[in-house]
């Protein structure tokens, strides 16, 4: 297995205690790239440095929308500024949280766009958070013009799923693809094709059923591809395969300084 990770917060505390422990799980187990999305500036400088001593782990700078109170127009202007310095492997955590009440969307908004276009003028693709808000999302990459990128823990409809992909991005699935009742992320999984489809487990957070209640790992990835195969009825090592290949499509791992 040559497995990849698209989206993982290992930079976060839940870790601190047992990070390298988990990396040598990984690697016994076929994992063998990580993709971390920032989710604040101040926490820019640790995921940089965790992603510097470890080969395994590749930087994603973001402002993510659940915190958009905290984010200001002066984080842009250093988020342009350290892609020009240390160049990642996309530009992301970002997007609209329309689930989430009492978050500005005003704010979300503008953050939104601000960023869609440092990361255009940059030529990086973008890891999307999107919750109750895809066609507005849809709407803001239609003007941004940026080069792809993957939609995180993809739930709209097979409609928005196949606008995503004309856009040039990819549709991550993770852990709530392991539980029987995801009937409907069931479908889009089946349903889609098989290259427009990524793994990731969103760690600490969104643990497969067989963890539930507990603290999300990357670990535990290969019980998402698992999953994808059976759901999809496919040989699980085409599967392994082809979401790797598409993870490289969109994430170009050799030109990232991590």
């Amino acid at each position: 297995m040559n497995l990849v990770d698209t989206h993982c917060h290992l930079d976060f505390t839940d870790f601190d205690t047992d990070r390298s422990d988990i990396l040598e799980r990984c690697a016994l187990s076929g994992i063998s790239r990580i993709v971390i999305p920032g989710v604040l500036a101040k926490s820019w400088g640790k995921l940089q440095h965790i992603c510097d001593t470890h080969s395994a782990l590749y930087a994603s700078f973001g402002l993510h929308p659940f915190f958009v109170s905290q984010h200001t127009h002066k984080d842009v202007d250093a988020l342009a500024l350290r892609i020009e310095q240390r160049r990642p492997i996309a530009v992301g955590e970002i997007g609209l949280d329309y689930f989430v009440e009492g978050l500005d969307r005003k704010h979300q908004q503008t953050l939104f766009d601000n960023q869609l276009a440092v990361a255009a003028n940059a030529s990086l693709p973008v890891l999307l958070h999107v919750r109750k808000s895809h066609d507005v999302v849809l709407a803001s990459l239609r003007k941004a013009q940026v080069t792809g990128g993957i939609c995180h823990a993809f739930n709209g409809s097979l409609q928005q799923a196949e606008r995503y992909i004309e856009f040039g991005f990819k549709l991550g699935f993770g852990g709530m693809l392991t539980y029987e009742r995801s009937h409907k992320l069931h479908r889009l999984a089946k349903q889609l094709p098989l290259d427009a489809i990524v793994l990731e487990t969103d760690a600490p957070d969104m643990t497969g059923a067989l963890h539930h209640g507990q603290r999300n790992s990357p670990e535990y990835l290969p019980e998402c591809l698992q999953a994808l195969a059976k759901i999809r009825d496919e040989d699980v090592n085409i599967v392994a395969a082809q979401t790797t290949a598409n993870a490289e499509a969109v994430l170009d791992f050799s030109l990232s300084t991590h």
